[in-house]
């Protein structure tokens, strides 16, 4: 018994200290920003534009305008959660070999962007963004992209608007369902302020949805990716990649076999 009462208080205490430490440094586990310097020079291979848009609350976001010879439409591309546009803006590149001109940014405190992050503030940067695209491209011209992280900014997106397809690279059900499954000991459900509730904003999109998954993803599960598709599967279509990771779908043919088949499709414009 007094070495019951010794382990309580000390599990206790533990226990604690983990939910506290899950909901004050969250941003630490979610966002993995890497800042460059004002002055740092993108290297591409491919032709692009350097963008500084400024937000309503004076906050800058650092985006690039990847450019395509008679570009059919334009790529909305939402990345994943850690590094900048230097890593970012050499992965979306590859879109460029489908006539699709391709706008990338980086969220707030990641790469040169500035800015308090929150997921409200993610959001309206993504509207904010998406309203300067519809200066110049058709909704019918623009596909969103969301990878990772992104695809809860993408869906929302989708959620509100009427572009031509969604695309979603390694998807979650909803940040929350992540978190249940990383920190099960918790309760992550009232801790975690990031919802991004994906299965429930594309109850609410009128596009073509498209997902791709590994399945040896160790960071955002198969099975939650499968699970978003099950919740839309009527406007859906969901491609397994087998033995794929979280990072490395690009490496797959059938991966490639499937942008190219959504991409290379006969175009009205």
């Amino acid at each position: 018994m007094s070495i019951l009462k010794i382990m309580i208080p000390s599990l206790v205490g533990i226990y604690t200290f983990l939910v506290l430490a899950l909901y004050f440094f969250q941003e630490n586990f979610i966002f993995l920003p890497t800042p460059l310097e004002e002055d740092h020079a993108y290297k591409l291979t491919t032709s692009f534009e350097e963008l500084s848009i400024e937000m309503d609350d004076g906050a800058i976001i650092n985006a690039l305008h990847l450019k395509a010879e008679n570009p059919k439409g334009i790529i909305y591309y939402h990345h994943g959660n850690a590094g900048n546009l230097d890593r970012w803006g050499q992965i979306a590149a590859y879109f460029i070999q489908f006539q699709y001109d391709v706008l990338i940014y980086d969220y707030r405190g990641y790469g040169k962007s500035t800015g308090t992050r929150s997921e409200v503030n993610l959001h309206k940067d993504a509207e904010h963004i998406y309203k300067l695209l519809l200066k110049d491209w058709k909704e019918d011209q623009i596909i969103l992209y969301g990878r990772s992280i992104g695809s809860g900014i993408a869906s929302q997106l989708a959620a509100n608007h009427s572009a031509k397809m969604l695309i979603l690279e390694t998807p979650f059900y909803s940040l929350k369902s992540i978190a249940s499954y990383r920190f099960h000991f918790l309760t992550t459900g009232l801790l975690v302020k990031y919802d991004f509730p994906n299965a429930d904003n594309l109850e609410h999109a009128s596009m073509p949805i498209h997902i791709f998954h590994g399945t040896e993803d160790k960071i955002i599960p198969y099975d939650s990716g499968k699970r978003l598709y099950e919740s839309v599967k009527e406007k859906a279509t969901f491609t397994t990649i087998p033995g794929g990771y979280h990072n490395n779908l690009i490496e797959f043919e059938l991966f490639q076999k499937g942008i190219n088949d959504l991409l290379e499709e006969p175009t009205s414009y």
